[in-house]
């Protein structure tokens, strides 16, 4: 399985991701550059953490607009599976990847902590190492991170 990192002028985790994919699951990884328009047979796209383009307008508006994300979600709207961490999440909002969208935090801080996230479905390629019910320590920092969307929007992510 070959991975596919995007790095965005301000990314500061895509060499992370490319280590972790590359060293700890042995499996291939390339970098890809926001102004290209070609995945390079990538079977996995990841949207890593940083502060894209600098986040001066909203974080991940301006990145969404980079052309490899019109390929990436084209990959995504096929099927392809697309891992979006920190800041690679906004720009997936903002790239109409998910609906809703990801707000300030609620007390305007910024967080950095270790938080616990329970397995609900251990049958995804990205859970399928963990039991159902199991209990993960994932280390967050952001200070927009607090995702908003409908309820019937929140229950129909939920269901699928």
């Amino acid at each position: 399985m070959k991975f596919g990192i995007v790095t965005f002028p301000g990314s500061n985790c895509d060499y992370d991701a490319l280590q972790a994919i590359t060293e700890i699951l042995g499996e291939e990884a390339t970098y890809l550059w926001h102004k290209d328009h070609e995945l390079n047979g990538s079977d996995v796209i990841i949207l890593p953490g940083g502060f894209s383009y600098g986040d001066y307008l909203r974080a991940g508006a301006i990145a969404r607009f980079s052309p490899i994300m019109q390929d990436v979600v084209a990959h995504a709207k096929a099927g392809g599976p697309v891992l979006a961490i920190c800041n690679g999440f906004q720009i997936a909002c903002e790239a109409g990847l998910l609906p809703g969208a990801l707000m300030r935090n609620s007390h305007l801080q910024f967080v950095s902590a270790e938080v616990r996230i329970r397995v609900e479905n251990d049958d995804t390629m990205f859970t399928n190492l963990y039991d159902r019910g199991e209990i993960l320590r994932i280390p967050v920092a952001h200070g927009d991170g607090r995702y908003v969307a409908s309820t019937d929007v929140l229950d129909q992510l939920e269901a699928e």
